[in-house]
């Protein structure tokens, strides 16, 4: 599905994501440098939060993705702004 229907190479270390109708169950597609690997999550009483999908892909960062796996909304993961320590008096 990978190679046909989205014209991708899934031997590049991209993580494919596929979810279910319902959006309470995804699996997870990607290669590990020995062999893909395929991950399957269902939520029991939720459902998870998705992206609006354009062309068949979303982007995702990695703490956006951890947040989607986790089954929480990935929407509000936000990144800090590093700043320095207040001078200690």
């Amino acid at each position: 599905m990978v190679q046909s229907a989205l014209a991708q190479d899934p031997f590049t270390g991209t993580v494919f994501v596929f979810r279910a109708k319902r959006a309470d169950r995804m699996k997870i597609l990607f290669w590990d440098g020995s062999g893909l690997v395929m991950t399957y999550k269902r939520l029991e009483e939720n459902s998870f939060i998705w992206p609006a999908i354009r062309d068949s892909v979303i982007t995702l960062n990695r703490p956006q993705f951890e947040a989607l796996f986790a089954g929480l909304d990935w929407r509000r993961v936000r990144s800090l702004e590093p700043r320095r320590p207040a001078a200690a008096e």
